[in-house]
């Protein structure tokens, strides 16, 4: 166990060891945090690679489309999950401890994936990189929080802000450039010369912090990870079986719709179960701080919208406009750019003023630009006529997940700031799975509705199969179904708007209420 080093102020002192416990008098921050943020640069990248190697996983391992979605879902599956327990172990072990060990496994089941010669085991290995990435997560914001003073953690979240806006872009480019030069494997392989360099890195610049003594609420553990998993995979599974029963899973079909039911009532029983656990896996007095909660709320909007409005913009990019893979990343060049660049000043100011006003700026023109995209998106639609509301998008990005992120964490107790992030990271995951559904089905249910008066110059099923197709669609066909995406984004644009809702009502941040 790791105790807390004394010091008193030096020379190089960011903070005082008042402020900021168990570190010594000339420890720097800021190091430390890029150490960090190489790690989490790794999680966010692989959240979008492997999407651009999709036709070659199809091809390559003779499988078929449900096993190659499986590689992406039952990675976040695996993330998703465990995160709430993650955020604790950090609390108990240390965060650096905890970080490490989730880095040498998200390396090595890179390593594993890019050996796979079977979806089945390559799959396995997507699982088991997941559930590393769920131990690193969740370690930065609490090493943010215990590091930065308050008055500065604005500034800290905003270079995870700008990795998270840089990653957007590098992953689908890399993933395409990867496939193009070396075949995938490579898009996993990358990980492995990535991941030694960040565990050097953090070794050597990463704190050893104090550690509090917990008990393990198994039933918390039991109940959270057993609804989430019914939750996700009874979505994720959703438009496979036509929400019907899913057959496979027994003598006896299981329905969808019974399963995101049970997944359900079974998190009500893990709240119901954290009033009264004695040291419960989610403290529910983490939700006694305004913002933290209303952050989590506007969290999971910001990761309903986000990867909700990715899966139509690439569909649309490709088979409308007849761009490549790599040439449909490209267009997330906006995007990145301007989200990196405004990061650091959006970082700053919500240091400075009321954090309603900045987020709520980055949720409206968040919304503002899937909107403009939404009406934009035709047969005729150039790249230029997309370039412009991404590009707003990076902006709203920018305003958005560093300020929001600093917002929730900024009032936490310094013992609570892993389980916090747990929570913070579980809430944002788990809007992003729900995105991911609710527009799929909206996707498909456009995609029906914009093709029926064409249903007698098609063959048989396309109208139902367009969006599983490779490559640009037929000119007939590509005009009906840029309609679809456009309206499909119209969706996250207005979750984003109940996130600015949301954010109105946060209270004024201790630091800038003081006189």
């Amino acid at each position: 166990m790791d105790h807390e080093r004394k010091g008193g102020r030096g020379a190089g002192s960011v903070t005082a060891p008042s402020t900021m416990p168990g570190l010594p008098d000339d420890y720097r921050p800021w190091p430390a945090l890029w150490a960090l943020v190489a790690g989490i640069f790794m999680i966010l990248v692989d959240t979008t690679i492997v999407a651009v190697a999709s036709d070659a996983l199809w091809v390559d391992l003779k499988t078929d489309l449900n096993s190659v979605i499986w590689v992406t879902s039952g990675y976040l599956l695996a993330y998703v999950v465990p995160l709430l327990l993650s955020g604790k172990l950090g609390d108990m072990f240390g965060p650096k401890r905890l970080y490490l060990l989730g880095l040498v496994v998200f390396t090595a089941a890179s390593a594993w994936c890019g050996f796979s010669r079977t979806p089945e085991m390559l799959i396995a290995a997507r699982v088991v990189q997941g559930l590393g990435a769920a131990l690193m997560a969740p370690q930065t914001m609490s090493v943010i929080t215990r590091t930065f003073p308050e008055h500065k953690r604005g500034s800290a979240m905003a270079l995870w802000g700008a990795a998270a806006g840089v990653a957007i872009l590098v992953g689908p480019l890399a993933g395409g450039l990867l496939v193009d030069a070396f075949g995938w494997p490579w898009v996993f392989f990358i990980n492995v010369p990535l991941g030694v360099l960040a565990f050097v890195a953090a070794v050597m610049l990463v704190p050893r912090l104090p550690t509090h003594r917990h008990r393990i609420d198994y039933p918390g553990i039991l109940l959270s990870g057993v609804g989430l998993f019914l939750l996700v995979f009874g979505l994720q599974e959703g438009q496979q079986y036509d929400w019907g029963h899913i057959r496979d899973l027994g003598p006896l079909p299981v329905s969808v719709w019974g399963l995101i039911i049970a997944g359900i009532l079974t998190l009500v029983a893990f709240v119901w179960w954290q009033s009264r656990a004695p040291e419960p896996l989610m403290r529910l007095s983490l939700f006694r701080d305004l913002n933290f909660t209303l952050s989590n709320l506007a969290v999971a909007c910001m990761g309903f919208a986000f990867t909700g409005m990715a899966i139509p913009l690439m569909l649309f990019a490709q088979k409308s406009m007849g761009l490549s893979p790599t040439e449909s990343a490209a267009l997330l060049i906006p995007l990145a750019v301007l989200a990196g660049a405004l990061a650091a000043p959006a970082g700053k100011l919500a240091d400075r003023v009321h954090p309603r006003y900045v987020t709520g700026l980055g949720f409206v023109a968040s919304a503002a630009a899937l909107v403009w995209f939404g009406l934009e998106a035709d047969g005729t639609t150039r790249v230029i006529d997309v370039l412009a509301p991404v590009a707003l998008i990076g902006v709203g990005n920018a305003f958005i997940w560093g300020p929001l992120t600093a917002t929730a964490n900024r009032n936490l107790p310094l013992h609570l700031a892993g389980a916090g992030s747990g929570v913070y990271n579980t809430t944002r995951q788990v809007g992003a799975v729900l995105g991911s559904a609710a527009v799929g089905v909206l996707m498909q249910h456009q995609i029906e509705s914009k093709f029926e008066p064409f249903a007698a110059a098609m063959p048989a099923g396309a109208g139902q199969d367009v969006a599983q197709s490779t490559g640009p669609l037929p000119e007939l066909l590509r005009g009906p179904f840029a309609e679809a995406m456009g309206t499909s984004v119209f969706l996250p644009a207005a979750v984003l708007m109940v996130a600015f809702v949301v954010v109105q009502f946060f209270a004024m941040p201790r630091h800038l209420a003081r006189p």
